[in-house]
């Protein structure tokens, strides 16, 4: 009915994401760096004396992946959290996430054999 239609819209539109937007990453030094900027009625749940542990802004809503740090407060708008992470952590997980086959080398020589005859 039309009337479902005019509530199921207005529940809509009342349900927000807590996160209004993300910023461009962007790298100075050794590190690469966004803000996440959190819709204001969540500045309740925001720590002004602290910062965030990862658990405490996922909980209110921010996505990102693995690394990011919460390291500085921005008291004019405490809307917005500022992050951190290693600069080369994507290039440090990938290297962490190849085979491990590839860095062993056989301890024996009759394993030195044993693999060399296996790969050719």
């Amino acid at each position: 009915s039309k009337l479902g239609l005019v509530l199921v819209a207005t529940v809509m539109s009342a349900v927000q994401s807590p996160v209004a937007g993300y910023s461009p990453r962007y790298t100075a030094g050794a590190y690469e760096f966004r803000h996440v900027i959190l819709n204001k009625q969540l500045i309740k749940y925001v720590p002004q004396d602290r910062l965030m542990t990862e658990s405490e802004w996922r909980n209110l809503g921010v996505q990102q992946s693995r690394g990011w740090v919460h390291f500085m407060l921005h008291k004019p708008e405490p809307h917005i959290l500022l992050f951190r992470r290693p600069r080369d952590l994507e290039q440090q997980e990938a290297d962490h996430q190849q085979p491990q086959q590839q860095h062993q080398q056989p301890q024996h020589p009759e394993q030195a054999q044993a693999h060399h005859a296996q790969h050719q």
